[in-house]
């Protein structure tokens, strides 16, 4: 009945349980019956080859009524876990010697050592310890006081675990896109809209030397903040095509073929219906982007009905959208070139890669450059998103370290923080400057970037660009637009054209060999998921203001888009839940 459980999946053979089970012996006596402490098996007899049978001993205790005494001496003998060590030390809590011998040498517990190492592995176990508090994995630091605020969780602490909980939800940033498409729809059709259409009116500008910048808010979201958006997409670009789904052309070959029909058919049927209008024609690249957060949002939310396989495939293949959507929009929607401006993004791009070929790792001077080439695009004419993929590969990847030299590194500075006495404080300082380094070497500087970027382009730049663009007034001629020969290209483009395209490329693929279906994933997985391609809404958006200027057909655009994400959304679940069977347990 406590109010907090504490669940440790350990290792009797593993020197860091060894290590924290003091601080969990400490932990239970201050909290008393407001905790309660659960072990669980967590053998890695790879590397530890006595800890089965220490685990198997502990529970063979367990059925005598000693659990905790044999807990306690195989933790605090963690160098005597052979057999003959076992005996005695059953001997020495007062064991019935015959009962516990037999029950060892059949290996009567060795099951119910396994039913907790898979627990372990279901929860996502991959080392130990590892700790649970009422049900919610516990990554913080294992000292004292660190656990002792996760239990006792004040009000700061609940909200940053609450966060967190949030974040980790593979659903979280289509919940929060979400949200900012629903408060801006509802604002800009309440009492309230012209502060809403005045707000991204609103000038903003500076002058720097003889620069002169000004745009209006909605702009500076468009062209300013979303280049962090696609800096952060470039650099999931580059680690897909170094070491992710995109690295093996075989691998590689399905979701680009898919990618690739999702862009072609969409087009051709926007086309379709537009021919012979110049302006109109300016809007063929709208139905051809693929909202990954909306998509993987709903692909997570349908559990088991969507296998791991489909939504890694749909990752990949967005990713692979994503490539394309961008080549789209520095391609065909850049207009009034100045040679001058992209003389200066040449120059720019030439010392960035100039720090790459001189192995600087720091971020900080890649940061700074990348300001001025996005500057440099902005005054061009040509789309400063190019500026986020050119600074992506611009910023270097690192091979991954030798870790035995790091860990014997962190293991020296351990030490030496534990060792440094009162006198030696000024040093410490130096000590935690050397973990950092050394924390920071596990991970290139693309990689970091990519890291410390991704939270804030899902969390907060997405959710204001849906707030800044998804405003869309009803009124009876944007609905009158709804089926106009727009309309219907961009409708039909993303609701029908992208899974036709998605589905025919990936059948051809899969036909001539050029690529092979994953495992678990099934053809109608594949077919009916696609449909969920059609929610293009980000890029859609993005593309639909580049392309057009009138606000009325502006408004009218993003009316359809929203309306065959929508559809999509719908289309693509319905038919998941129709064709995916749910995995039978075994």
């Amino acid at each position: 009945d406590a109010p907090v459980v504490l669940v440790e999946y350990g290792d009797y053979e593993c020197p860091h349980c060894q290590e924290v089970y003091p601080i969990l012996h400490e932990l239970k006596e201050r909290m008393g019956n407001r905790v309660a402490y659960v072990y669980r098996h967590f053998p890695v007899s790879r590397q530890h080859p006595n800890a089965q049978l220490a685990a198997e001993a502990a529970e063979a205790a367990s059925a005598q009524g000693k659990f905790w005494e044999m807990h306690h001496r195989l933790f605090t003998h963690q160098n005597e876990l052979g057999f003959d060590d076992l005996l005695r030390h059953a001997s020495a809590i007062g064991l019935d010697m015959d009962v516990f011998r037999r029950e060892l040498e059949e290996h009567t517990y060795a099951e119910r050592v396994r039913e907790d190492f898979m627990s372990g592995v279901r929860s996502g176990v991959n080392g130990t310890p590892t700790f649970y508090i009422n049900g919610t994995r516990y990554d913080g630091a294992w000292d004292f006081e660190s656990l002792l605020e996760a239990i006792e969780k004040p009000l700061g602490v609940q909200i940053s675990l609450l966060a967190q909980e949030f974040t980790r939800l593979a659903a979280s940033g289509g919940i929060v896109l979400l949200l900012g498409t629903i408060v801006a729809m509802l604002w800009a059709n309440s009492p309230w809209a012209g502060a809403y259409l005045q707000l991204w009116e609103t000038e903003l500008g500076f002058d720097l030397g003889g620069l002169h910048l000004s745009r209006n808010l909605l702009e500076w979201v468009n062209d300013g903040l979303m280049v962090i958006f696609f800096l952060v997409v470039a650099l999931e670009i580059k680690r897909e095509i170094r070491a992710g789904e995109l690295a093996s052309p075989r691998r590689a070959a399905l979701p680009i073929m898919a990618a690739l029909g999702g862009i072609l058919v969409p087009a051709l049927f926007y086309i379709l219906f537009n021919v012979g209008n110049p302006e109109a024609m300016r809007g063929w690249g709208i139905p051809i982007a693929t909202d990954t957060a909306f998509t993987l949002a709903i692909l997570t939310m349908l559990g088991s009905r969507a296998p791991l396989s489909l939504k890694v495939f749909f990752t990949a293949m967005a990713i692979a959208d994503d490539i394309g959507g961008i080549l789209v929009i520095v391609l065909f929607y850049s207009e009034g070139i100045s040679w001058l401006a992209l003389g200066i993004a040449a120059l720019f791009l030439i010392v960035l890669f100039g720090m790459n070929w001189a192995r600087i790792y720091n971020p900080l001077p890649y940061a700074i450059l990348g300001i001025g080439l996005w500057l440099a695009f902005l005054q061009s004419g040509v789309h400063p998103t190019l500026a986020s993929v050119l600074l992506a590969m611009a910023i270097p990847t690192r091979r991954p370290p030798n870790t035995r030299p790091l860990l014997a590194q962190v293991k020296t500075v351990v030490e030496q923080y534990e060792m440094a006495s009162e006198e030696e404080y000024i040093h410490e300082p130096a000590i935690v400057q050397t973990m950092e380094t050394i924390i920071e070497r596990m991970q290139s500087p693309a990689q970091r970037l990519e890291r410390t970027l991704a939270p804030w382009s899902t969390y907060l730049i997405l959710p204001i660009f849906a707030l800044a663009n998804a405003g869309v007034q009803i009124s009876a001629e944007a609905t009158g637009r709804l089926l106009s020969p727009i309309g219907w290209g961009v409708i039909l483009g993303l609701v029908v054209g992208k899974p036709i395209g998605i589905s025919l490329l990936s059948w051809i693929a899969l036909r001539t060999g050029l690529a092979e279906m994953p495992g678990d994933l099934h053809f109608k997985q594949l077919l009916s998921a696609s449909l969920l391609a059609g929610m293009g809404f980000t890029l859609s958006l993005f593309i639909a203001n580049a392309a057009f200027s009138d606000p009325a057909m502006l408004a009218a655009v993003k009316l359809n888009i929203l309306v065959a994400s929508i559809l999509a959304g719908v289309l693509g679940t319905g038919a998941l839940l129709l064709f995916s069977r749910i995995p039978s347990q075994t």
